[in-house]
């Protein structure tokens, strides 16, 4: 799975493609049909690659691109997003077994659901990813 490019903005719904930086800031494009073009600001935007987001676990952290990879090949059918909040973390206890379920919220559940929503369908998600940098 190679989501290297994939991030994630803090208050901004969805996830976007990074495809570049100027002075002002990093160029983003949408990951829908209307490939809409933006730039956010270095200076006060958070960012996160999926590739770097971890979630909280009992012992210790679980990355986000393991859970992907286990949403991807586990027969459970994926819930829907709105689905109730018990119906999400039985899901959850499945493809993130031995997360904190006192710090990884509902919410989490959702966005994570909808992450995985909005790329099983890219080339992206079946390529291996590169090689780290050394």
């Amino acid at each position: 799975m190679n989501l290297r490019a994939l991030v994630s903005v803090t208050g901004k719904p969805g996830l976007f493609r990074l495809i570049g930086q100027n002075k002002g800031g990093f160029i983003l494009e949408t990951l829908d049909s209307a490939k809409i073009k933006s730039v956010v600001n270095i200076n006060n935007t958070k960012m996160a690659t999926l590739e770097d987001i971890t979630i909280y676990g009992e012992e210790e952290e679980i990355r986000l691109i393991d859970v992907l990879e286990k949403i991807k090949t586990d027969a459970t059918p994926v819930p829907d997003p709105k689905s109730n909040a018990e119906e999400l973390r039985n899901f959850f206890r499945e493809v993130a077994p031995g997360h904190d379920e006192s710090k990884v919220y509902t919410s989490d559940i959702k966005k994570i659901i909808s992450w995985y929503n909005i790329i099983k369908e890219f080339p992206l998600f079946e390529e291996e990813a590169p090689a780290p940098l050394v």
